[in-house]
This record gives C-alpha cells, structure tokens and sequence, in this order.
C-alpha cells in the first residue's frame, strides 16, 4: 500500500483535482459527440461539414471505395474534427488522470480505471463525481484528523 499524501500537498490536490473535473466533462462530451458522429457516419452515411457548397452547416453522403471510406463533401470536415479533438483532448485528460493519482498516492488500477473515462461514454461523468467526492471526503477527514483539538478553558 503506498504512503498517505502529505498534508502539504493538499493544495495540489485540489488544483488537480479541480483540473480533472474540467478534463472529465470536455472528455466526456467530446467522446459523447464522437459517438454520435461514428454512429451517424457508418450507420447512416453522412459526415458533417461547415462551409463549402452545401451551405454554413450540412451533412455530406459518405460512399464507401476500396481504400475506405470516402466523404463527398467540400468545406470544413466536422467529423473530423470531432475525432481529431477528442483524441488530442484525450491526452489532456490523461495527464489529469495522472496528476490526481499520483498526488492521491492511489494504486496502478486506480490509474487505469480513471484513463477509461475517456474511451467508455457516459463513464467519465460518474467517475468525475465519484472521484470528486472521493477526494473531498478524504482531503477533509485527514484534515480534521490533523486539527489540534481545542484547549478546554480552565475555570477559576
């Protein structure tokens, strides 16, 4: 079992754990968003674009070739963008994952468990709840732990 944080780094762990909650939510989404992308994509054969010939907003048909898949749009590929996001932001939300738990001193699993919250929907937005309240309860109960207890007033 690794060591208890120390009292010093509790503000760290705030400001990380501030920063995880962040990264969850835009993770989450993000992945949300890509979800529904793929789904619209290689179920229904569209991709979304900005601009171009169709217009300010527009889904463009995808035709399948024999490299692939092949968009018939023109303009700025959302789709894309969506996928190209997530994957950077992803990364972000990892080395959120990776502050929390190293300042946390929590075991290798712990780790892993967090880094699913950005390829599994919906997990990231229990995760960011759990683990917020996790850390808060933990944070506050080594600090009352910590806490000199009062002095009781001598009476003359």
């Amino acid at each position: 079992m690794p060591p208890a944080p120390k009292l010093a780094s509790f503000p760290a762990i705030r400001g990380a754990l501030r920063f995880y909650q962040v990264c969850s939510i835009i993770t989450g989404t993000m992945l949300l968003l890509l979800v529904a992308e793929m789904v619209v994509k290689y179920a229904l054969g569209y991709e979304l674009f900005a601009g171009g010939s169709g217009g300010a907003l527009w889904w463009a048909p995808v035709v399948e070739t024999a490299s692939g898949h092949e968009s018939t749009g023109d303009g700025f590929n959302l789709s894309m963008f969506i996928l190209i996001a997530h994957g950077w932001f992803y990364v972000v939300y990892l080395f959120s994952c990776f502050r929390v738990w190293s300042l946390m001193r929590w075991q290798f699993l712990r780790f892993i468990l967090l880094a699913l919250g950005g390829v599994v929907p919906l997990l990231s937005f229990f995760l960011e709840a759990f683990v917020a309240r996790a850390v808060r309860r933990y944070l506050a109960e080594r600090e009352a732990a910590a806490a000199p207890l009062p002095q009781a007033a001598e009476h003359p």
